[in-house]
């Protein structure tokens, strides 16, 4: 059978999940993809369902890479409701410390009747080069948001990084602010890059060399001591400004700037992305960008149910705008010693 359903799917011109749910009468098929269903079966010569038959509801992957960033639970938890008021099964996929990768899930996915998948702050590559040509060859539907990698022909949503950095740019420049660092992730983080893109266009407008912003940029894996040993480098740089590219590097960098005898905001103000829960909390609350969760929950869901019902959805980014959450982590720059 499974021969067959392949068959179909490749007749149909849809995913062997598409077809074992137009056989099943789910409401999640259009009636135009499931006719196109029946009529692969006519021409294969195979019989149409009966009328009793049913279907229970398809697994849906939803695939980050840890819990340990805020962000990530918060994605999570916001899909995963919105796919229970669909009727459909989110099962939670996440590196574990004994080992599980994202590649052993989606093995298992692909072993059962998985409806599409949604990867959060990951991508085709964390799934495993035989398992992603597994989701491609037979037509999974997915959609990535805040993707780490590259993936031009898959359907994502993202939250814009140009226009946070130049939000945030914009309110620390209008301090007083005329040295201010940008501290993101490794050089292959696609949101990393997508600030320092935004960063070097802002300063390349206000007449700034490359070579005079480039020495304002620090890279650091996504941790509090990572963020603390770089927002140290940039500070030696003088900076009196530090925007970085998660809560995470925040925290760290407040971290970091402590350890050189600063305070935060008199002696340097600290920026995040993301609005993590207990940002409010911190000491001292942290200005951040926030990402618009829900909205980007609602977008990537709809996007998946779309490629689930037979519907053609084209690939390629829908940024979202993030909104600047004034707290007490950034101030009026102050002369300081080095």
């Amino acid at each position: 059978m499974k021969k067959k359903l392949s068959d179909v799917a490749e007749y149909a011109g849809v995913s062997e999940g598409t077809v074992r749910r137009a056989l099943n009468g789910s409401p999640m098929v259009s009636p135009m993809t499931r006719e196109r269903v029946m009529r692969a079966l006519d021409v294969l010569g195979l019989p149409r369902p009966s009328t009793e038959e049913t279907e229970r509801s398809p697994l849906i992957g939803v695939v980050v890479p840890d819990l340990q960033n805020p962000v990530f639970p918060a994605f999570a938890e916001a899909i995963a409701g919105r796919l229970n008021k669909r009727g459909l099964v989110p099962v939670l996929c996440t590196r574990t410390a004994d080992g599980v990768s994202e590649a052993n899930y989606i093995e298992m996915l692909l072993g059962q009747d998985i409806g599409g998948i949604v990867f959060i702050g990951s991508s085709y590559a964390d799934a495993g080069p035989a398992q992603g040509r597994a989701l491609k060859d037979r037509r999974v539907p997915i959609v990535l948001v805040n993707p780490a990698d590259e993936n031009a022909d898959a359907v994502q949503v993202s939250a814009d990084d140009g226009d946070a950095v130049a939000q945030t740019l914009t309110h620390l420049t209008a301090m007083g602010h005329e040295k201010v660092g940008l501290l993101v992730g490794p050089s292959d983080h696609v949101p990393s890059e997508r600030k320092i893109a935004a960063f070097g266009a802002f300063w390349t407008a206000r007449g700034m060399p490359a070579g005079d912003w480039g020495r304002l940029v620090g890279h650091a894996l996504f941790s509090l001591e990572g963020g603390a040993t770089a927002a140290e480098g940039l500070l030696r740089s003088g900076a009196t400004a530090i925007v970085c590219g998660s809560d995470e590097l925040a925290l760290g960098a407040i971290r970091g700037a402590r350890r050189r005898g600063l305070d935060v905001p008199r002696d340097v103000s600290v920026t995040g992305f993301d609005d993590s829960m207990f940002m409010v909390a911190v000491d001292p609350p942290l200005t951040t960008c926030r990402q618009p969760v829900g909205r980007m929950a609602d977008a990537a869901v709809e996007a998946l149910a779309q490629q689930m019902r037979g519907q053609k959805v084209a690939p390629g980014v829908t940024l979202f705008q993030t909104q600047l959450i004034l707290r007490s982590s950034t101030g009026r720059p102050h002369p300081r010693g080095r």
